[in-house]
């Protein structure tokens, strides 16, 4: 079944269809990774985004049940140079055609993604859409110039109601942006008692919950478009430790006072050398945003930039100069990706028994 992949400039791409054989229309954005496509294409982040891979064969070990970092996939769509029709692993239990078909997500195989690429990081993240090779692409480019993205991701994917994941250690409210679930499988590692709570949630009802500390997720979107998320981090500081990954850090910085844009074509990938300007050490980081917080807007505030990258010198982490609370833009859970970075886990939970320590003197 052949397909096309649309963009709202004009170019058009013919390829080979998979997955659900519906339409659909994201915002086009890349990843570097070259392997862990399962939790790419699981990761809540995505949501309302078609994702194009870099790397040229995909689907080659298949879909297998412990990879995955959300139960329902929010990605709008997938683009891939090859697609694996027979993947060859011990732990695979179906092929991508199969998974995309289970879950009506849409994909398309065959596609240059090389000019693809290109082409946004030319002209930044563009609008797409995958439809079939019958469909006009005037009236699709038409289409594709008047839509709107939607505004509500992070509504899209945070949990509704607040769950429980039990543990004997240190209470930690984890704020689902839409979250990954390899944070929570940090937290459980370190026998936290983890109560996970929706991105709405204020700060009386986190705090009415008694945590030792509060962990702000990962999520889709523009933080602007989360302004309730803002004042219930305002609301927070500095009653309790918190520590903020990816969507969480650029929200703690707005309810700081600090400023966020847009990113040309962000960054997506498993492999962004990230310096702490503490140690000068580096580490390898997985990251995924396409907004950053600006550098400028930090002076004005009482937050101290602690990390950056090093490809392009955005803000890779900030941490409060009055209060416990630090935050970083890249995943140290990673899932895919190098776990350099995943001793922040054990830094946050260092803050809480510290403040736990000065509090009972």
């Amino acid at each position: 079944m052949k397909k096309q992949l649309i963009l709202e400039d004009g170019t058009v791409f013919i390829g080979k269809g998979f997955g659900s054989s519906k339409s659909t229309i994201g915002e086009i954005v890349f990843n570097t990774g070259m392997t862990g496509y399962q939790e790419i294409l699981s990761d809540p982040s995505y949501c309302g985004q078609i994702v194009t891979l870099t790397y040229p064969l995909v689907g080659n070990y298949g879909i297998n049940r412990d990879d995955f970092e959300s139960i329902h996939p929010a990605v709008q769509g997938l683009i891939v140079k090859e697609a694996a029709e027979y993947p060859s692993n011990w732990r695979s239990e179906q092929s991508l055609h199969d998974f995309f078909t289970a879950k009506d997500i849409p994909g398309i195989a065959g596609i240059d993604t090389r000019k693809l690429t290109k082409i946004i990081r030319k002209y930044g993240t563009l609008r797409g859409a995958i439809c079939s090779e019958g469909e006009s692409p005037e009236v699709i480019i038409e289409k594709l110039r008047a839509t709107k993205l939607r505004k509500d991701q992070v509504k899209q994917v945070s949990t509704k109601t607040a769950y429980p994941s039990p543990g004997r250690g240190f209470r930690v409210v984890l704020v689902d942006f839409g979250m990954k679930h390899g944070i929570l499988r940090e937290l459980n590692h370190r026998n936290c008692d983890v109560i996970v709570v929706p991105f709405n949630s204020t700060a009386e009802d986190i705090l009415s919950l008694s945590p030792d500390g509060v962990m702000l997720s990962n999520g889709p979107g523009d933080p602007k478009d989360v302004p309730e998320a803002v004042g219930m981090i305002k609301g927070l500081l500095g009653r309790v430790p918190l520590f903020g990954i990816c969507l969480g850090h650029q929200l703690f910085a707005l309810a700081c006072g600090a400023n966020t844009e847009k990113m040309k074509f962000g960054h997506r990938g498993s492999n962004h050398p990230v310096k702490d300007l503490q140690t000068g050490k580096v580490a390898i980081t997985s990251q995924n945003h396409g907004y950053t917080v600006d550098e400028e807007s930090v002076s004005f505030t009482r937050l101290k930039v602690t990390h950056l990258a090093l490809n392009d010198g955005t803000i890779e982490g900030l941490a409060h100069l009055d209060v416990p609370a630090f935050t970083v833009q890249y995943h140290p859970e990673a899932s895919p990706g190098p776990e350099d970075a995943n001793g922040l886990f054990d830094k946050f939970l260092s803050m809480i028994e510290s403040e736990k320590r000065e509090g009972a003197v």
